[in-house]
């Protein structure tokens, strides 16, 4: 079996990878497997994951004091303080539960504690201070983590909290090493003239776990072409990808590519790089095998172009580096000086800018940093930074995938999460950024050129007619309406509707949770008022405001409210009753300049997709007919 390889040639790399990675996908799929959530750290989500509880799953005191009546403190003044009876009040720790009737929190620091036990306020209470309310971090039904997410510490933390304890997981890659060649040997302090410490294959053990895989290492092979031979053979049937180093040029003991032709296919021998010409590139037993050279530098040119990528694909992962960028803050930040404050961000290429946009600072929300694509640090002694204004970025993710990310500032919907979603697997490489400020601010955050397009569902009291006119008024550049979904919106309220709820104004007298201002849900509902002549001063709850449908829901379903509206999806995610009140045109709008960026294209082409529609139907409430067609305006 004395054969020797004259068959090298110079194969451009990227046409080499290319060649090798497509019959990779042609022919094999990555393996799947459950893991504890407790033990899935650096493990790829297979599915998207959605939470199976709230996370606070009671409403729960956010400091240390006391639960009151917000109602008993009102007119508490220095002048003519109120004094609570000791029946009045509930001495709470922070996490401590909220039962009815008390509503607000009363921080220790701002109470006079009276010897006969009597509190003395000189400040009101509000209805909701200092209570976080179920749902504030996390809402039971909503997506919690992506599919092909590469599961980290905060995100364990998150699954836990969610009620997630088992996840499934793309399985680890296991990869076979072997080093060979006569003249090298094991590290050792007697060494002899001739001989070459082996250490490639101790590079490539580590490079390979940096890759999320599991590395075997065999000892040395000698230049025996039966050796060889056995070992590629063997190592095919058991690994999922085999690496053996050296032997892949053209000496008289270079024996490893002839014996890759014998025992499957050699795709590529020779690379057109230098250094790292002599890399062969197989298939055996259904298994890639790349023939690495024996030059460190080489070796590790060669890993990184064509190692890595089988690996991020078997293991549906993408390698990253950390960076540091320079990026457009989208929204004034105001910062303590006692503190040097990290502020997680979304982020995104908007125009000739990047653009961060700030995501829930609270100490609680460890869901800001799943949904962070990396952090702006406000410096100790810094008042804080103004919209606008060019600030550091520490990046979670590649800059290639910032290039490559469509950056939507609006309304929530919970069709935004499964778009990502859709968007961002192994191949597309396209990504989605939103963030929630509703309808109108999304409208300011697209005339800031903040972002690429603003979801929106805005109604015009006088033409009935959604989104149009606010685009005419607000813009003088040429706009254009991705037309969205139409979505069913009514009230949310709880199983049975026990209280009867059948139209809004049914809603008087109860307690309502309302969305915060400039929402297009909030829009609708003061239209809907104003038709029928009821004032806001009659709604119980009318300035209690959350940003977006699923908190509503969470609100509801925790029972601090009788009734909220919002999107049909919403009451089915947290198992409400819905009563319907009407139909909406949720769109996107986007400058008529950023229609044919590739990433807003793919975002149109998935508004289309079949795909798309069946998961809509899934979650209920939803209308596609126009979904993906453009409206110039």
């Amino acid at each position: 079996m004395e054969k020797r390889n004259f068959y090298l040639k110079n194969t451009p790399v990227k046409e080499a990878r290319n060649r090798f990675l497509e019959t990779i996908y042609q022919t094999i799929e990555p393996s799947y497997e459950v893991v504890s959530s407790m033990m899935a750290l650096n493990r790829v989500t297979r599915h998207a994951i959605y939470a199976k509880c709230s996370a606070p799953h009671y409403n729960a005191a956010a400091m240390d004091g006391i639960a009151v009546v917000a109602a008993k403190t009102s007119g508490a003044s220095d002048l003519r303080p109120v004094v609570l009876a000791k029946e009045d009040y509930q001495f709470v720790n922070t996490g401590n539960v909220i039962v009815e009737p008390f509503n607000a929190v009363i921080m220790v620091e701002d109470l006079l504690e009276k010897e006969d036990g009597r509190i003395e306020l000189h400040a009101p209470a509000v209805p909701w201070q200092h209570i976080r309310p179920i749902g504030e971090d996390i809402v039971a039904g909503e997506m919690i983590l992506p599919s092909g997410h590469s599961i980290r510490a905060i995100d364990v933390g998150v699954l836990l909290e969610a009620g997630i304890l088992e996840v499934e997981v793309v399985k680890k890659p296991t990869v076979a090493i072997f080093p060979t060649g006569s003249e090298i040997v094991e590290p050792s302090d007697d060494i002899k003239e001739g001989q070459i410490i082996e250490s490639n294959s101790r590079m490539f053990e580590n490079m390979v776990i940096e890759c999320g895989a599991t590395p075997k290492r065999f000892s040395i092979v000698k230049d025996e072409p039966d050796k060889i031979y056995e070992a590629l053979s063997n190592a095919t049937k058991e690994f999922d990808v085999v690496i053996i180093n050296a032997g892949t040029s053209k000496g008289s003991k270079d024996f490893t590519v002839p014996i890759l032709r014998e025992l499957g296919e050699v795709l590529v021998h020779g690379v057109a790089v230098k250094p790292g010409k002599p890399c062969a590139l197989a298939i055996v037993n259904g298994k890639p095998v790349i023939a690495l050279p024996g030059y460190p530098v080489s070796a590790y040119i060669g890993f990184i172009n064509f190692v890595t990528p089988v690996l991020d694909y078997l293991g549906q992962k993408t390698s990253k580096i950390q960076e540091t960028i320079k990026a457009v803050i989208s929204k004034r930040l105001i910062s303590g000086l006692k503190y040097e404050e990290y502020v997680r961000v979304k982020v995104g290429r908007v125009g000739d800018q990047i653009v961060a946009a700030p995501l829930q600072r609270g100490a609680g929300a460890a869901m800001s940093l799943v949904r962070a694509d990396g952090f702006c640090v406000i410096p100790q002694n810094c008042e804080g930074v103004e919209a606008g204004e060019e600030v550091s970025i520490s990046l979670y993710r590649p800059l290639k995938e910032v290039e490559n990310t469509a950056v939507l500032i609006g309304s929530h919907d919970l069709i935004l999460d499964v778009m990502a979603d859709m968007m961002s697997n192994l191949h597309k490489n396209f990504f989605l950024s939103s963030t929630h400020v509703g309808s109108m601010g999304g409208l300011m955050s697209l005339k800031r050129k903040e972002a690429h397009m603003a979801p929106t569902h805005l109604l015009d009291e006088e033409t009935g007619v959604y989104n149009i006119s606010y685009l005419k008024r607000l813009f003088n550049e040429p706009m254009a309406l991705i037309k969205g979904v139409d979505r069913i919106q009514g009230l949310m309220v709880p199983k049975g509707n026990p209280l009867n709820i059948k139209s809004l104004e049914d809603i008087v007298g109860k307690r309502y949770i309302n969305r915060q201002r400039g929402a297009g849900t909030r829009v609708l509902l003061d239209y809907k008022l104003k038709q029928l002549g009821i004032s806001t001063d009659e709604i119980d709850g009318y300035e209690r405001e959350a940003n977006t449908h699923m908190t509503v829901a969470a609100a509801v379903a925790g029972g601090s409210a009788d009734a909220g509206m919002g999107v049909l999806s919403a009451a089915n995610a947290m198992g409400l009753d819905f009563v319907e009140i009407g139909v909406e045109e949720y769109d996107f709008a986007i400058p008529v300049k950023y229609l044919d960026l590739p990433v807003v294209q793919e975002f149109i082409k998935i508004l289309k997709s079949k795909e798309f529609h069946k998961k809509l139907e899934e979650m209920g409430g939803y209308g596609t007919s126009h979904s993906g067609e453009i409206v110039y305006i």
